[in-house]
């Protein structure tokens, strides 16, 4: 799965004419969402905040690195599946968890933090590793490699630890990124619909980055998240949305606004 790497130029203004920028008041009202026609059906993606969300999809409906008060997610319909990328506190609270895995909740982490979980969740999950599969209500799960590449990075993130996940709805492939630089695994993407694309320094990569690895895998829709960081690391989602190009519509998710 690798590929050369090549160096991104940015697009210029011609880019922004294609560009899609929702403000969070477009999702405000009863935790509206953005939807998605399939061929499987309609998925709407509500975003929660920073790298949480929650996905009404054909198959179930789907939880993304819940995090936080418990409450945030009152309004949603009860949890079918909790995909869990990696162990940090911005992805994984095993208070949290504990509060939205109702009876019949499925869980699907990486090793690390199957392997942290409390023995009555661990009866409700399955660990899945890097490059490995699973199954959910015959929706087929991809576990992509999430990591970091620059050498003063690797500490956060050492490769074959954290996943990345493709979701293969009939039609509609969805990626979800997890915490990582772009990597040649995310760079080899195929017949992406729609992605959910990191981007915050010193933990994942720069907007320029994510844009370049977007320019190159051409999901049809990407929302840029996840882009907070630390020491001045926050990244500008705007200016990721003028570097990806003109195949790409960019949704924006209003992941910060409370």
């Amino acid at each position: 799965m690798t590929q050369t790497r090549r160096r991104f130029l940015a697009t210029s203004a011609a880019a922004a004419a294609a560009i899609t920028l929702l403000p969070y008041a477009a999702h405000a009202a009863a935790h509206g969402g953005d939807t998605f026609d399939t061929d499987a059906g309609p998925i709407t993606v509500h975003p929660v905040a920073h790298a949480s969300f929650v996905m009404e999809t054909p198959a179930g409906t789907i939880y993304v690195d819940p995090v936080g008060e418990a409450a945030q997610y009152a309004d949603f319909p009860a949890a079918d599946l909790i995909l869990i990328t990696h162990e940090h506190g911005d992805h994984y609270n095993a208070e949290t968890l504990t509060a939205l895995v109702a009876e019949g909740t499925q869980i699907i982490a990486n090793p690390a933090v199957f392997g942290m979980l409390a023995d009555p969740l661990k009866g409700q999950a399955s660990e899945v590793a890097n490059g490995a599969t699973a199954m959910f209500n015959d929706l087929r799960i991809e576990a992509i490699p999430a990591y970091n590449i620059t050498e003063d990075r690797k500490n956060f993130h050492p490769q074959g630890r954290d996943n990345g996940y493709v979701l293969n709805f009939e039609g509609f492939r969805v990626y979800i990124s997890g915490d990582t630089e772009d990597t040649p695994e995310m760079r080899a993407l195929t017949d992406i619909s729609l992605a959910f694309v990191c981007m915050n320094l010193p933990f994942t990569m720069d907007s320029n980055a994510a844009a370049s690895a977007v320019a190159e895998f051409k999901p049809t829709y990407v929302y840029p998240y996840h882009y907070r960081g630390r020491d001045g690391g926050t990244q500008d989602p705007a200016e990721f949305a003028k570097r990806v190009g003109t195949d790409v519509e960019v949704k924006m998710g209003g992941w910060y606004d409370a």
